[in-house]
């Protein structure tokens, strides 16, 4: 029997339709960080609507807002597993992390102490972006002895040093970043579905480091689940942390992002590598890189919540 507060379920579409209300991330209470509630919240779904890290496109920062507008259309339980995640956590959207999208350094900071007070408060969480540096701070904020693993779906490693003349702070850089900080162990890191024209040294470096980066290519020829697999092996048992770039689905089927790249791999088999990774020890995870100005439909950000369920799921699967 769950023990979830009646508070904490989702507006039922029995009770006010899903186009009426304040969206909030899949129907779910908002609770804020400071409120007192904060500690029966289990799982907490954040928004970072920031972009300052885009280097071409921007538009990312509009994408929490999407989502959570998409996000009404979520039901209760995962057609796959029978998870029902609201039954089994508490979970709320929490709202928008703090955002000065005049200021990069500022930025990073403010995410930082925003995710590392919500670590303290003992929530696991789930954030929609934003592009892709949002991720930095969030793990500076999440990680404070050893390093984690993570599993990275995206179509680019983001692992370049540094753009226009020495910038080190950009969607592209993040996760050597977090490397060199001693935030991601590069031995437990695997990527997945990277492809596109290419310039610089950003596999090299990432090879070199120790990660396991899988291109689209591998990924059809290997087969997804042997793919899977060998990621739940990099992991293992120790913290791990997943990151979703939404182009690492094929434009076709999620248009509205920054840096799109042909070649990429269906909305059914995303939901369907996400779901192999259950019962991993994960300490949170993202979607990144949802830019409605590319997508007025909105069907890139519906793509996004679906992908932000099946990982809400996950965390219900994890270990307790």
């Amino acid at each position: 029997m769950s023990t979830t507060p009646l508070s904490f379920m989702p507006v039922s579409a029995m009770d006010v339709p899903r186009f009426a209300g304040i969206p909030t991330f899949m129907r779910l209470r908002h609770v804020p960080l400071t409120s007192p509630d904060i500690s029966q919240v289990d799982i907490g779904l954040v928004g970072v609507p920031w972009d300052t890290g885009t280097t071409n496109r921007p538009g990312a920062r509009h994408g929490p807002r999407q989502l959570r507008d998409q996000s009404t259309m979520i039901r209760a339980q995962h057609p796959v597993s029978g998870i029902t995640p609201f039954a089994m956590r508490n979970c709320a959207d929490l709202g928008d992390c703090p955002v000065n999208p005049a200021d990069t350094m500022d930025t990073l900071q403010r995410v930082e102490d925003y995710f590392s007070a919500l670590s303290a408060a003992g929530v696991i969480p789930l954030t929609g972006g934003g592009d892709h540096l949002i991720t930095l701070p969030i793990l500076r904020g999440l990680v404070k002895k050893e390093p984690v693993g993570l599993i990275q779906f995206d179509a680019h490693t983001d692992l370049f040093d540094s753009y226009f003349n020495g910038c080190k702070f950009t969607h592209g850089t993040p996760f050597r970043r977090a490397i060199e900080e001693g935030l991601v162990d590069p031995k437990r890191m695997i990527q997945i579905g990277i492809r596109g024209t290419r310039g610089g040294d950003d596999v090299e470096w990432g090879l070199e480091q120790g990660i396991r980066i899988v291109t689209i290519e591998e990924l059809y020829d290997t087969g997804h689940d042997a793919i899977m697999q060998e990621a739940r092996d990099i992991v293992g048992d120790a913290p791990t942390y997943i990151t979703f770039d939404i182009d690492s689905i094929d434009p076709s089927f999620a248009p509205g992002t920054g840096t799109p790249e042909i070649g990429g791999f269906t909305t059914l088999e995303a939901q369907r590598m996400v779901r192999k990774l259950q019962g991993l020890n994960l300490v949170g995870a993202d979607l990144v890189e949802v830019s409605p100005p590319f997508d007025a439909s909105g069907g890139t950000a519906w793509v996004g919540a679906s992908m932000m369920f099946e990982l809400l799921c996950l965390f219900c699967e994890a270990p307790s």
